[in-house]
């Protein structure tokens, strides 16, 4: 059904002033001064269990056996991307050290991670890129996906298979070859396992129940990038807390490895040997990133070395503005008050590039004031008030504005000087702890 937003303008509440939004939202906190916080936790152990993360043996049997004519929906439906990094899900390295090490800056009331000189998070536009999702622009709100009603699960699968308990019977070599030509629906299936896999792990399972209608929307033209972003948040802040890990870590380790890990050179002709087992071995050829690329991370070894090397990290150390995004449209709070928040499934979350000033291209100013929105709102589906916020977020997409990346960006020596000094009540003190 067609959403309009418009409408619903006049329904979202005024925006009092800063002081009204701080008495409904704590102050701004140091990682250290985080109830819970992992940072001040060193020794807790937050990697996640052995089955969730571990190698799918069924994932690439049933993916060599899709019919032609279902990848083909499934590059239709802009998931090649997705397909190639679960059908090389099994020969990917995850570096716990790093990942963990990266969870302890993340700030749960900011969604973005506090390095000593500046705030970076993940953009909506990296990420759909990153993933090679079918990317969100301005005007097309009522084709964010997302689900106000509750979920029936089966109401979805059934389309997809008559077994309740066996969604994966659909893309056996025998049932797809002999006993359906309904690729379509196989096409689905796959999408369902490998977006469960890849995207919203957040059980042992392959099926996201709760994220089960996004993965089903975007066979429809749906857009999914919020939801993703939304969930990967969610995740990050959890594991920050101490709770379970369970975002999509092949995401992250994509951001980390353009940002952070690796860099382009031109005359390289030896392969990285730390890249080979890597998520962008198999992705980075359209980010313009080979194997034949630089590690500038390949001395880090440990989690104590992966938390001195990120903590003191710099601006010179941080690629801010990948060639894969430079030209490209990003989407930012037209003011305070009109926040933006990712829509999903389970949860608002907010969402604060703003506070990223050189990733957007912006010389690094003041550190922004918090949203009055919580940084992430667990929804309650089928339910009137979720309705309206869920219409009420759609509306500030709908005004918000929009800067294109540029390849330089200028900065005035003692107003960053100011910033960096505002950010230390933010950042955590260096060390290893």
């Amino acid at each position: 059904m067609k959403r309009s937003y418009s409408a619903f303008a006049e329904d979202i509440p005024p925006y009092s002033s800063p002081k009204a939004a701080g008495e409904s939202y704590a102050d701004l906190k140091q990682l250290s001064a985080i109830p819970g916080h992992i940072y001040t936790r060193p020794g807790l152990k937050i990697l996640p269990g052995h089955r969730r993360f571990s190698k799918v043996p069924w994932l690439v049997p049933m993916l060599e056996l899709l019919p032609p004519s279902s990848i083909g929906h499934l590059k239709e439906w802009g998931l090649s991307t997705v397909f190639v990094l679960a059908k090389n899900y099994n020969k990917i390295v995850h570096v716990w050290e790093s990942v963990t090490a990266m969870a302890e800056l993340w700030h749960p009331q900011t969604n973005s991670f506090i390095f000593p000189e500046f705030e970076a998070t993940i953009l909506l536009e990296e990420l759909e890129i990153l993933l090679g999702l079918p990317r969100y622009q301005r005007g097309e709100e009522p084709k964010i996906s997302y689900t106000v009603e509750q979920i029936n699960s089966w109401s979805i699968l059934a389309y997809i298979t008559t077994k309740k308990n066996d969604l994966y019977s659909m893309t056996s070599g025998m049932h797809c070859k002999r006993k359906t030509t309904n690729y379509t629906a196989i096409a689905k299936a796959a999408a369902i396992c490998i977006c469960g896999v890849i995207l919203f792990p957040e059980s042992d399972g392959a099926i996201s129940f709760g994220n089960l209608s996004i993965t089903d929307s975007i066979s429809e033209g749906m857009k999914i990038g919020q939801a993703i972003l939304g969930f990967l948040y969610a995740g990050l802040t959890s594991t920050a807390l101490g709770g379970p890990f369970y975002e999509s870590v092949i995401t992250l380790e994509l951001w980390m490895g353009m940002h952070i890990q690796f860099r382009t050179v031109e005359d390289l002709t030896t392969e990285c040997k730390t890249m080979l087992n890597h998520p962008l071995a198999y992705v980075g050829g359209r980010l313009h990133m080979s194997t034949r690329a630089w590690c500038k991370t390949a001395q880090v070894k440990g989690i104590q070395a992966w938390r001195k090397y990120l903590r003191s990290l710099t601006v010179a150390d941080f690629d801010m503005r990948p060639r894969f995004m430079h030209g490209r449209i990003i989407h930012l709070p037209q003011r305070i008050g009109l926040a933006l928040r990712l829509l999903g499934n389970k949860a608002l979350v907010s969402y604060n590039p703003d506070r990223c000033h050189l990733q957007c291209s912006a010389a690094r100013t003041v550190v922004p004031l918090l949203s009055h929105f919580p940084p992430i709102q667990e929804r309650k589906r089928g339910d009137v008030q979720d309705e309206r916020d869920m219409r009420s977020a759609a509306v500030h997409w709908e005004g918000c504005a929009m800067s294109a990346i540029q390849a330089e960006v200028e900065e005035d020596d003692d107003v960053t000087k100011e910033y960096v000094e505002a950010l230390k009540k933010l950042r955590p003190v260096a060390g290893t702890n």
